[in-house]
């Protein structure tokens, strides 16, 4: 089964960090988040990955290469010009029409132990994985006689759930996807509305969307703490 790393986009919201660098590039605990993602998708005994890239590519192709260093094999897609998660994910498409029991995708900015056997099951659905929503703020608790009971710090939300930008899908995906445009907005919901996708929780893995500054300085924190168990 073969991945895909959706790395091209501008992260803009990284300023000034990504004016000279990708997104994917950027280092956490001294390792780009798509090397990151490579041994991650090893580790999954995925094997074969598509990286799509686009904004300063020659720097994700000179680091990553063949994927040899990795142990993988890796193959890379180039836009040209931007075109969104489906767009990018549609210009795959020749290089995945032999995968006929599906391929996994993931989004360049993440970070995260997701078991991938978890999402895919039996491979019999597209499926979307799902975190639980954080809080970005601390949580006062009090009774009903309004004394303060208790705090919590930045606690999940368990009730709502939030697209981890980690997918498994199999060739149907490809009749839905539009030749420019966010797969969030288009192919997602087109999907949904018919009733061919599927959301697997992960309430308990580690996962970070890193969007902005402070997110680089606490995932570094979680991943450290992470590996010294």
């Amino acid at each position: 089964m073969k991945g895909v790393i959706l790395a091209g986009g501008f992260g803009k919201r990284l300023k000034p960090i990504t004016d000279n660098r990708p997104k994917p590039m950027i280092e956490i605990l001294g390792k780009p988040i798509i090397e990151w993602q490579i041994k991650l998708l090893a580790k999954n005994n995925i094997t074969e990955i598509i990286i799509c890239v686009g904004y300063l590519k020659e720097q994700i192709i000179n680091h990553i290469a063949s994927g040899n260093k990795f142990k993988v094999k890796v193959a890379y897609v180039v836009e040209e010009e931007p075109l969104g998660t489906g767009g990018a994910l549609k210009n795959t498409q020749a290089l995945l029409k032999d995968e006929k029991n599906g391929f996994f995708m993931l989004n360049g900015d993440i970070l995260t132990n997701i078991e991938f056997n978890e999402l895919s099951g039996k491979n019999e659905y597209n499926s979307i994985a799902v975190v639980p929503l954080k809080s970005p703020f601390g949580i006062v608790d009090f009774n009903d006689q309004h004394f303060v009971t208790g705090f919590k710090e930045k606690p999940n939300i368990t009730d709502k759930w939030i697209n981890a930008g980690i997918y498994y899908f199999n060739q149907e995906i490809f009749e839905f996807l539009p030749d420019k445009g966010n797969i969030e907005t288009t192919a997602l919901p087109a999907m949904a509305n018919e009733k061919k996708l599927k959301a697997k929780k992960f309430e308990k893995s580690f996962w970070k969307s890193i969007d902005s500054h402070k997110d680089i300085e606490e995932s570094s924190k979680e991943l450290s703490k992470l590996y010294s168990k």
